[in-house]
């Protein structure tokens, strides 16, 4: 990783634009925002389609949006919640760090370990050629791969760390997947919040 901001450390990874800033939110904030997007937010579990087969989502997720544009992903189709003030002060934390203007928040809510998600990229049609993904971790540790999608010995490990922001951006999503693996260690709830502007 080299230095591209005081915060930030971006990702010596061929084919992508990644930075990271591992302490984005100080850890009396974060912990604030955690408990608060916790309580208030009407998580909810789909099922998925993955090669043709139906199973449980395996972690909690919800949709919020500045308009009422659905987002859908592995069959499934969410409408989005209006955003909160939580949400707003959240957004435009992010957007003074990174000038943007996101319509859009995915929230998904990891209870333990067996939660995961599985490879993937964020390419959708919705979300435009070169999307910005704007992830913000809060809670506990978790591991997160990333791996090229033709060149497939280029491979990633890292850790989200709580408070922390990981900036994709460029062509990050054409390039490569990602995943949050499921671990056999004991640890806590994580709230991920991927902010992304939907066409």
């Amino acid at each position: 990783m080299s230095k591209t901001q005081k915060e930030g450390n971006h990702l010596d990874l061929p084919d992508s634009d990644i930075i990271y800033y591992p302490h984005f939110m100080e850890k009396q904030e974060a912990d604030s925002y955690f408990k608060l997007l916790r309580w208030e937010t009407p998580w909810q579990q789909d099922d998925i389609k993955v090669f043709g087969k139906v199973y449980v989502q395996p972690r909690l997720t919800a949709l919020y949006a500045n308009n009422n544009k659905p987002y859908s992903y592995s069959n499934i189709t969410m409408k989005p919640h209006h955003f909160t003030a939580t949400l707003l002060e959240l957004k435009n934390k992010i957007e003074s760090q990174h000038p943007n203007n996101f319509t859009t928040c995915l929230l998904n809510l990891y209870r333990d370990g067996k939660d995961s998600n599985g490879w993937h990229a964020d390419d959708e049609k919705e979300l435009g050629r070169n999307p910005v993904i704007a992830s913000l971790s809060l809670g506990a540790e978790r591991m997160f791969h990333f791996k090229h999608k033709t060149k497939t010995h280029l491979k990633h490990k890292m850790v989200l760390e709580h408070g922390s922001l990981l900036l994709m951006q460029g062509e990050t999503q054409h390039m490569w997947k990602h995943q949050i693996p499921k671990t056999a260690k004991q640890v806590g709830e994580r709230i991920n919040l991927t902010f992304r502007v939907i066409k």
